[in-house]
C-alpha cells in the first residue's frame, strides 16, 4: 500500500537530513542533469545524497550516474508537488542503497520465489575472427533473425554452432549482416573507435536530454493548454502527477522505468502493446508496477478507434520503439500536438533519432558494447559490462524527470513538448562527462556501506495477480511523497483500453 515516505530503512526519522553524507561533489552529476532540464539551480539545495561505498562498483562512475538521474527525477517531482500545493519545494533524499537496488530491479525480482532469467542463451558476447560481437536474442523474433543471418537452421542453432559461425567472420561484417536481417548484433569498440564512428560523432554533438517545444500554447486559456487540469494537491502521500493520463507505448527497460516512475507519482498510466508482439513475462512483472496493460492492433479499425479515444484524453505519450516506427500511424510529435494541444511526447531510443544508426533497434547491452563501455569495463581477455543496465535505468529516470519539468513549465504558459532521450546520450555522459570529473568520485564521505548481497532494506513484497512478488522499492524520495506504488502489476494485456 502506498503511503508517504521520509523514514530511513532502519525506521528512524530523517527530518533533519542527518543521514545525508557527502559534500557538494556528491551532487556534481545531479547538478549537470538538473541544468540539462533547464531547471532552477537554486533548488539543488533541497537534495541530500546518502553516499554508500560498494554501490554499483565499476571502473566508470556508475553510481554517480545513477544518483544523478534519480536525484534529478526526485527533485523534478518535488518541484511539481510544490507548485500544486503552493508550498516550498520539499526536501529530497537520494540514498545510494535505494538507487543501486532499483538499478538492478530485474535481478531482485522473485515471482513466487522463482528468479527470472534475464538473458537468453544466444544473448551474449562471441569471439569473431578479429575481435568480439555481442548479440541480443531474448525475443523469439530477434533470435530467429540472428539465426537466419548466420545461415543456420533452427535445429542447428546451438551455442556451439553459433559460436563456430561467428568465429569465421569479422565483427563489423556480423554487425551489418545481422542488422540487415532485422536482428541485433554490435561489434566491440573502444571509446576512441566509437568517437571516430559516424554515429558516435553525431551523438557527441547532442545534449544529455533533448527537449523542445512543439506547437503553440492555447491563448484562450492565458497561455495554458485548454486540456491541462492540475488542481491543487492535498492528502498523504503527495502525488505530483495525480490527475495526469499517460499513454505508455514502450517496451523493454528504459521507457517502462520512466512510466513506472510516473505511475509511482500518481499518474494514470496505461501501457498499450500490439497483440502480435510477445512480451517477456518477468520483464512485465518488474516494470509494470502502478500501471495497467492492454493490447490494441492499431492497423485494425475497431482497435484504432479505441486508441484514438485514449489519445483524445491523454496528457503524456511515451514511446519506446525505434525512431520512425510509429510515424506511419500518425504518431509523430507534431501530429500528436496538432490533435492534442499541450501534449507532452517523450520518445526514447537506443541510438538517437539521427545519424546513420538513427533508425536502428538497440538495447542497453549493445550500446555498452558499441560506445566503448564494455572495453573499459573488461579485462585483457574478455569484454566487460556495467554492474547494472544503467543506461536503461538512468535514461528512464531522466525521461520521467523531463516529463515532470515540462508539466511544471506548462503551469507558466508552456505548450506541447517533445522529449527525446537516448541510451547513447546517457552513455556519452557516463564515459566522457562524469568519468572526466575524477574529483567527484573521491570528495564525498560515505555513510554506511552498501552490501549488494543484502539489499533487504530496499526490497518490498507485493501480492499480485502474477503471484507473490519480491521487488525493488522505488528510489525516488521526497518529503511527503510516496514510498511505493499504489498497485502491483496485473496480467499483461488484460486491462480494458479505458482511462480511470
Amino acid at each position: 500500500m502506498r503511503h508517504s515516505s521520509w523514514d530511513r530503512p532502519d525506521g528512524s526519522d530523517a527530518s533533519d537530513g542527518s543521514d545525508a553524507a557527502g559534500g557538494p561533489d556528491a551532487l556534481g552529476g545531479t547538478r549537470v542533469a538538473w541544468a540539462a532540464l533547464g531547471a532552477d539551480p537554486a533548488l539543488l539545495d533541497r537534495v541530500s545524497p546518502v553516499v554508500r561505498e560498494g554501490a554499483l562498483t565499476a571502473r566508470l562512475p556508475v553510481i554517480e550516474l545513477a544518483r544523478a538521474c534519480v536525484g534529478a527525477c526526485a527533485l523534478a517531482a518535488a518541484e511539481l508537488a510544490a507548485r500544486r500545493t503552493r508550498r516550498p519545494v520539499p526536501e529530497v533524499r537520494v540514498d545510494d542503497g535505494a538507487v543501486a537496488t532499483a538499478f538492478v530491479s530485474e535481478r531482485h525480482l522473485l515471482v513466487d520465489g522463482r528468479a527470472p532469467v534475464n538473458f537468453a542463451p544466444l544473448s551474449r558476447f562471441w569471439r569473431t575472427a578479429d575481435g568480439w560481437v555481442r548479440t541480443h536474442a531474448n525475443y523469439p523474433h530477434h533470435r530467429a533473425r540472428l539465426i537466419s543471418a548466420l545461415g543456420l537452421a533452427e535445429e542447428d542453432a546451438s551455442v556451439e554452432r553459433v559460436a563456430a559461425a561467428l568465429a569465421e567472420r569479422r565483427s563489423t561484417e556480423v554487425e551489418e549482416a545481422v542488422y540487415a536481417a532485422g536482428g541485433l548484433a554490435v561489434a566491440l569498440r573502444t571509446p576512441e573507435e566509437w568517437a571516430a564512428h559516424p554515429q558516435g560523432g553525431a551523438v557527441a554533438g547532442k545534449p544529455l536530454i533533448r527537449r523542445e517545444p512543439i506547437g503553440e500554447p492555447d491563448a484562450s486559456s492565458h497561455g495554458r493548454p485548454a486540456h491541462r487540469r492540475l488542481p491543487d494537491l492535498s492528502g498523504d502521500p503527495l502525488l505530483p502527477a495525480a490527475g495526469l493520463r499517460v499513454l505508455d507505448l514502450t517496451r523493454v527497460i528504459a521507457g517502462p522505468v520512466g512510466t513506472r516512475t510516473l505511475a509511482l507519482l500518481g499518474a494514470d498510466v496505461l501501457r498499450v502493446d500490439p497483440p502480435q508482439l510477445p512480451e517477456l513475462p518477468d520483464q512485465h512483472a518488474d516494470t509494470g508496477f502502478g500501471k495497467r496493460s492492454t493490447t490494441l492492433d492499431l492497423t485494425a479499425r475497431a482497435d484504432r478507434r479505441a486508441f484514438e479515444d485514449l489519445l483524445a484524453e491523454a496528457d503524456v505519450v511515451v514511446t519506446g520503439y525505434r525512431p520512425g516506427a510509429l510515424d506511419r500511424l500518425g504518431l509523430t510529435p507534431e501530429a500528436l500536438a496538432a490533435r492534442r494541444p499541450g501534449i507532452v511526447v517523450a520518445q526514447v531510443s537506443a541510438w538517437g533519432d539521427y545519424g546513420p544508426w538513427g533508425e536502428r533497434r538497440g538495447f542497453d547491452s549493445l550500446v555498452q558494447v558499441a560506445t566503448g563501455i564494455a572495453a573499459v569495463e573488461g579485462s585483457g581477455e574478455w569484454p566487460g559490462a556495467l554492474p547494472a543496465q544503467a543506461l536503461d535505468h538512468g535514461t528512464g529516470y531522466l525521461l520521467a524527470a523531463a516529463v515532470l519539468r515540462s508539466l511544471t513549465e506548462q503551469l507558466d504558459g508552456g505548450g506541447a513538448t517533445s522529449i527525446r532521450p537516448a541510451l547513447t546520450q546517457t552513455a556519452q555522459w557516463l564515459v566522457h562527462g562524469l568519468a572526466d570529473d575524477a574529483g567527484q568520485r573521491t570528495a564525498a564521505e560515505a555513510a554506511a556501506a552498501y552490501d549488494p548481497e543484502n539489499p533487504a532494506p530496499w526490497l518490498g513484497v507485493a501480492e499480485s495477480p502474477l503471484g507473490r512478488l519480491r521487488h525493488a522499492l522505488p528510489p525516488v524520495s521526497f518529503r511527503g511523497g510516496p514510498d511505493n506504488w499504489a498497485q502491483p502489476p496485473g496480467r499483461w494485456g488484460e486491462d480494458a483500453p479505458t482511462w480511470h
